[in-house]
């Protein structure tokens, strides 16, 4: 497969190594993916490809109904699919099979001058180089997913297992096909 500017094609696999590994699955889906939902479709990344951290971060807004939202309250659910990465042999997004991860936790907006705010920046515009583009008057800042509570993962066609939120930052930082 071609190419992206700045992303290489290990982004583009459909079907991880570790299919008896929920952590190893729930791993590769956040590394793996582009977008996911918080109120609406969002782009995010975890870091550099092939080094994510599971920790997903993203370039909002203030016009973003998700920071309006994390005004009143941070806690957030989001979610990514199989289907994000690309067409899974018709499936509907729906299907049991299609393999789906929600995390919960708190929205939280970076100082983009921070070491952390720079990291979210340098790994946001590596997956999403349009990003750079976008309007200066819209005020768009770096946010995190932040103390994340419960990770919810459908795959297979097993019952939805139960993540553990330590193992899963713990899991390695490579994530080799």
């Amino acid at each position: 497969m071609a190419s992206m500017e700045g992303v290489s094609d290990y982004l583009f696999g459909l079907i991880p190594n570790h299919t008896d590994d929920p952590v190893g699955v729930a791993r590769w889906l956040v590394c793996k993916n582009f977008w996911g939902t918080l109120w609406h479709v969002v782009s995010f990344s975890d870091g550099f490809p092939d080094r994510g951290r599971g920790i997903p971060y993203f370039y909002l807004t203030k016009y973003d109904i998700s920071v309006r939202n994390i005004e009143k309250d941070a806690k957030v659910a989001f979610a990514v699919s199989e289907l994000g990465l690309g067409p899974v042999s018709g499936r509907d997004p729906q299907d049991p099979t299609v393999t789906k991860l929600t995390m919960t936790g708190n929205l939280e907006k970076l100082d983009r001058h921070s070491a952390e705010g720079q990291f979210a920046l340098s790994v946001l515009f590596v997956k999403h180089p349009g990003m750079k583009k976008w309007p200066d008057d819209h005020d768009f800042e770096p946010y995190k997913l932040e103390d994340i509570k419960d990770l919810f993962l459908l795959f297979e066609t097993g019952g939805p297992v139960h993540v553990p939120v330590k193992e899963y930052l713990r899991y390695p930082k490579k994530m080799a096909e």
